[in-house]
């Protein structure tokens, strides 16, 4: 998984997050590491009760930013089949 850095964690805190003033990452990975921080912080028990919920909700946009990517990647994702490009297959 990756690291978590200095930055990701002051994102994630509880006051960064209740007062909606958090900007969304600049890329998956920088989401990734993000909510990493949050989970390990919420995980370590440590936080107040608003600052697990605060957590929660930053968690769940970082969620669906991760999704939207994740996504839009993989509609430009291309396979060669027979030599014609064709769509990645949806399950």
């Amino acid at each position: 998984m990756a690291q978590t850095s200095s930055n990701a964690l002051a994102d994630a805190s509880p006051a960064t997050a209740a007062g909606g003033a958090a900007t969304m990452p600049t890329s998956y990975e920088d989401a990734l590491a993000e909510l990493e921080a949050l989970v390990a912080a919420m995980e370590g028990g440590q936080l107040a009760l608003d600052g697990l919920l605060a957590s929660y909700r930053r968690g769940a946009e970082l969620l669906n930013f991760c999704r939207a990517r994740l996504v839009a990647v993989e509609q430009q994702v291309k396979l060669v089949e027979d030599g014609q490009l064709k769509p990645w297959p949806n399950p």
